[in-house]
């Protein structure tokens, strides 16, 4: 199925599940290491259905037919992540989100989380969680 990739920006739309981790998943440094290995050995650059960014981990339908992000179809979601926090060799996933087109293929937050961390054998489920931390008390004059 091709269609035009939609942003983040766009994730808004009808149709496009968004959701935040709360709280945001911890992915444990060997972990970590080993989906970024499997990241890139299935990179749509290299007829894989992975794209992995700096702040975000892409999972498109299909391989790219080109090189330019302009030639991405179908665009099943994205991970948004932090790379070395909150140590410096993990990684934390903190939103998440699923395209029209990802719905539509059955896709969940979970499952396309689930295929990104299972490259490290584990699941959203399995993942340590980030700690949170009591809000700050309010200002006053």
């Amino acid at each position: 199925m091709n269609q035009e990739p939609i942003g983040l920006d766009e994730a808004y739309d009808e149709g496009v599940v968004t959701e935040v981790i709360r709280p945001a998943a911890i992915v444990p440094e060997e972990a970590a290491r080993a989906i970024l290995v499997e990241l890139s050995l299935n990179s749509v650059h290299a007829d894989g259905l992975w794209l992995a960014e700096p702040s975000r981990w892409t999972r498109y339908e299909q391989p790219w037919p080109g090189e330019r992000p302009e030639d991405a179809t179908g665009l099943v979601g994205s991970l948004q992540i932090a790379y070395g926090t909150p140590t410096k060799y993990e990684i934390t996933i903190y939103r998440v989100m699923i395209s029209r087109l990802g719905s539509a293929l059955g896709f969940t937050v979970e499952t396309l989380c689930d295929e990104a961390l299972g490259f490290g054998d584990l699941t959203l489920a399995d993942c340590p969680r980030a700690a949170l931390a009591a809000p700050p008390r309010p200002f006053r004059f």
